[in-house]
């Protein structure tokens, strides 16, 4: 089922909650600027096994509302509180995907990892993100052709074949997010660090990769196990920026071998 939270006055997040009456649930954070749908393939297999599986569009981006501020890690972090707190979830285990590694390492360290037993980090944004020289040619390409943008993102996010169908696909689910919060994300990528962030983390943490990643290097991986206590790191050996599709067959079974430890 979908259905909206508020999360400050006139702001309300899109949340798809998918099996509801289970108790082990998987929260899902979307990379930029994608939505919660780029998790269909986990959708389409994990309630089936029994998880609970809610999928979050941020402010900005997919179903949610678009307001024109709030595009730091603080207040998307806020954001995620308060839905964990309106659905009163606890036990969760938090999956996110780049830039929504990032929000999920800010929202562990900001609140203690409220509701949150396990955490999983999926070609992380951290502990930075974008450099100057990539974000600023990515504002530029958003101020004058966002869709060429988008379909230059496309094009390096996988290293395995996509058909032109799930290009397309996969495009339109960028073109979904407001020009203004495109924009206001890539400056956040590129001006704040998560470095203080990394020693707060106390649950258990485990870091999947796709070693061919030319969005987010697997160096960047390498550091987050070494900077997070009680980390796994988990290489995928045949995926770019996108092992939830790449290599999903074993991304989901990761995913349940890690709720069920």
């Amino acid at each position: 089922m979908g259905y909206f939270v508020y999360v400050e006055p006139g702001v309300k997040l899109y949340v798809e909650d998918i099996n509801p009456e289970s108790s082990k649930t998987i929260v899902f954070l979307h990379g930029w600027p994608l939505s919660h749908k780029q998790f269909e393939y986990q959708f389409n297999v994990l309630p089936e096994k029994g998880f609970r599986c809610i999928g979050i569009d941020w402010r900005g981006f997919g179903h949610s509302d678009k307001p024109i501020s709030g595009y730091n890690y603080n207040r998307l972090a806020a954001d995620i509180r308060h839905v964990v707190g309106a659905l009163q979830l606890n036990n969760v285990t938090l999956v996110g995907h780049s830039t929504g590694g990032a929000i999920a390492i800010r929202y562990m360290s900001r609140y203690n990892g409220y509701g949150v037993s396990k955490l999983v980090l999926v070609d992380a944004a951290a502990p930075v993100g974008f450099t100057k020289e990539t974000a600023d040619q990515l504002l530029q390409q958003a101020l004058r052709d966002r869709p060429k943008m988008m379909r230059d993102v496309t094009d390096t996010f996988f290293f395995r074949y996509i058909t032109e169908s799930f290009s397309d696909w996969f495009f339109q689910l960028g073109l979904q997010a407001a020009g203004w919060s495109t924009k206001a994300v890539i400056k956040m990528l590129r001006d704040e660090k998560l470095y203080t962030d990394l020693p707060k983390l106390s649950a258990p943490a485990f870091i999947i990769h796709g070693i061919h990643d030319k969005v987010i290097p697997f160096a960047q991986a390498e550091e987050l196990h070494q900077s997070i206590r009680n980390s796994q790191l988990i290489p995928f050996h045949y995926s770019g920026h996108g092992p939830f599709w790449e290599e999903r067959e074993k991304f989901n079974r990761i995913l349940t071998q890690c709720i069920g430890e």
